[in-house]
């Protein structure tokens, strides 16, 4: 067992916790974490320099992230919010699109939008995203960069390969927390590349102040019927290891447009 992964029994003893002496983290007055794992992995991020949040679709990683990201924004914990996503596209060719190069990336890079539109509403997300406090930007902007007084969310980061795992985590500056989330079962990456979120589950076990936190289908807290088609797809995969899952494409436009621009 990963030696920083929080066990079944811990979670286990903290359910039993909660049940006799509180309810789950308000993280602000409109988001309360539903579960036992999204509970604790709020408060891993409060406790820990990076925190990695892994599960599948639907499980709150994302929305956890940028709902404690915004707490520790308005308790002047942070000066800014750095939100970013590898340049791996799930079944779209976005290089190909027309328009600039943020017109490419807003579709994109959407669900980062959607997370703060569902925290604080339209018309203060707007605000805050015309500010500069929040940049939200591809993997491939990181780069050289050292993030200080920040809060830095990786997300889908299944789709990181090794090299630029190892750079995202060493661009955390004094002051600044990073949280890293992602799906295993959801890579876009070619077949013959591994994965920076697995490697780094194994490289990064013991090192202090990194913890990880894992979700499963128990926590998936969209439509009901969300969680029905996931227990499908493990169902039919389980019967069916024979057939390949569809995983990453020999090009990667987007990717070329960013390395362009660079």
């Amino acid at each position: 067992m990963v030696a920083n992964t929080v066990s079944r029994n811990q979670r286990l003893q903290e359910q039993e916790r909660l049940r006799h002496n509180g309810s789950f983290m308000q993280i602000n007055p409109k988001i309360r974490c539903k579960s036992v794992n999204q509970h604790l992995f709020a408060q891993g991020i409060l406790a820990n320099d990076i925190t990695f949040g892994v599960g599948p679709a639907g499980s709150g990683k994302t929305l956890v992230a940028v709902a404690m990201a915004l707490k520790l924004l308005a308790e002047h914990k942070v000066e800014r919010l750095v939100l970013t996503r590898p340049a791996v596209e799930a079944g779209e060719n976005l290089g190909f699109l027309p328009g600039t190069l943020q017109e490419k990336l807003d579709p994109y890079l959407r669900p980062l939008f959607d997370a703060i539109i569902d925290i604080l509403g339209p018309m203060q997300a707007e605000k805050l995203l015309t500010s500069k406090v929040v940049e939200i930007a591809p993997l491939a902007f990181m780069r050289g960069r050292t993030l200080s007084n920040a809060f830095v969310i990786l997300d889908e980061a299944q789709n990181t390969s090794v090299a630029q795992m190892k750079m995202m985590v060493t661009r955390l500056g004094l002051g600044s927390k990073m949280v890293i989330t992602g799906d295993k079962t959801q890579s876009d990456l070619p077949r013959n590349q591994a994965s920076g979120l697995d490697h780094a589950m194994r490289v990064l076990d013991n090192v202090p102040n990194v913890r990880f936190y894992s979700m499963d289908k128990g926590d998936v807290v969209r439509h009901s019927t969300v969680s029905a088609i996931i227990d499908a797809y493990d169902e039919y995969e389980m019967l069916h290891p024979e057939v390949p899952r569809e995983r990453g494409r020999k090009e990667n436009p987007l990717q070329t447009i960013l390395t362009e621009v660079k």
